[in-house]
């Protein structure tokens, strides 16, 4: 039973502003400390790790060559009480990069594995928001092998429906696999596909249809200090490219569960949708973020052109190589950048 006395609120005799402050505290704190469930042989050294680091910028990638580079780099350096955590089958690598707090982990290939990760990232540490780097095709011809991409937004382009062989325009795009036929355009009983948005849920907002997906506009303008970055030329020791690989700043990118290697989908990408990079693990990470309200940036590299990678690759690995070092050392800077607003707690 509650009571007005004068200003103040009392509820059984106890002022109800001391009581919400409770129950604010405590939910604060079983927030922190069901991070992991109590019965958890790690749930202790977690807390230790979000208490004595966090907030922790969480660096995600999730190809072999992508955390090869990042560990030839030197750059990462481990935390000597509590290098790694293993968790879900993942290593969660703690450490800091130019001196800010950084727990880096491998995603693993393609969207669900994506998705997976960041969330467990983000469940589990105290997270302040996520850098996500990694290799790319291009479906744009201006963009070369080495140059990195700053993506503005990313849509899931591997979400569709089939259609009638002579259906109407639906709500969204549509790839009609006729206009490809060679040599002359005609008839094909694949007909057509519509692509369709996704169901966002975020915290404190309805459930949204949406196709593209934005890039935090804070972190996407920090970025902008960026373009003038200088990349790795060279390959190996004995090629490099013609020219110095660039950053370049405010493109589209494509997620699907897809390796492009298809010249005319990769026209068709970039005509309908003007879409720079195509890559299998983007949009999850942006989505997953989206929805738990992290701020979140995307940097990929260029390693092929989509479709035509042996017409322009010397030797995939190096060009995969060079393109996965180059997309770090922008990340790298980003987070020198980002380091500065980062909040710490008051151990």
């Amino acid at each position: 039973m509650s009571m007005v006395v004068g200003k103040r609120r009392w509820w059984g005799g106890v002022d109800l502003g001391v009581v919400m402050m409770i129950i604010i505290l405590c939910n604060n704190y079983v927030k922190q400390s069901l991070e992991l469930r109590s019965s958890h042989p790690l749930h202790g050294v977690v807390d230790r790790v979000n208490e004595k680091g966090g907030p922790y910028i969480g660096l995600v990638m999730a190809y072999p060559t992508e955390e090869i580079a990042l560990e030839a780099s030197a750059l990462f350096v481990p935390n000597s009480h509590v290098p790694w955590l293993d968790l879900s089958g993942r290593r969660f690598n703690i450490g800091t990069i130019r001196g800010v707090n950084v727990i880096y982990v491998m995603t693993g290939e393609q969207t669900l594995n994506a998705g997976i990760t960041v969330q467990i990232l983000l469940d589990v540490f105290d997270i302040y928001g996520i850098v996500h780097y990694g290799t790319a095709g291009t479906a744009n011809d201006s963009l070369s092998i080495g140059d990195v991409s700053v993506l503005n937004s990313v849509a899931f382009t591997g979400s569709w429906k089939w259609k009638e062989f002579q259906s109407e325009k639906g709500e969204f795009s549509e790839l009609k696999f006729g206009t490809y036929n060679l040599p002359t355009m005609g008839g094909n009983l694949l007909a057509k596909i519509e692509f369709t948005g996704e169901q966002l849920y975020s915290i404190g907002q309805p459930m949204e249809k949406v196709f593209w997906l934005p890039i935090e506009p804070k972190w996407f303008s920090l970025a902008s200090q960026l373009q003038d970055l200088k990349l790795q030329q060279c390959m190996n020791e004995t090629y490099c490219l013609p020219e110095t690989p660039k950053v370049v700043y405010g493109l589209k990118g494509s997620t699907a569960d897809i390796f492009v290697d298809n010249t005319a989908f990769r026209t068709f990408l970039f005509k309908e949708f003007n879409v720079s990079t195509v890559d299998e693990e983007s949009s999850a990470v942006v989505m997953t973020c989206l929805t738990n309200g992290v701020p979140c940036i995307v940097f990929r590299g260029v390693s092929d052109l989509a479709g035509e990678g042996e017409k322009l690759m010397t030797s995939a690995g190096s060009a995969s190589c060079l393109a996965a070092t180059n997309a770090l050392s922008v990340a790298v800077e980003f987070i020198g950048l980002i380091g500065t607003a980062i909040p710490t707690h008051d151990h």
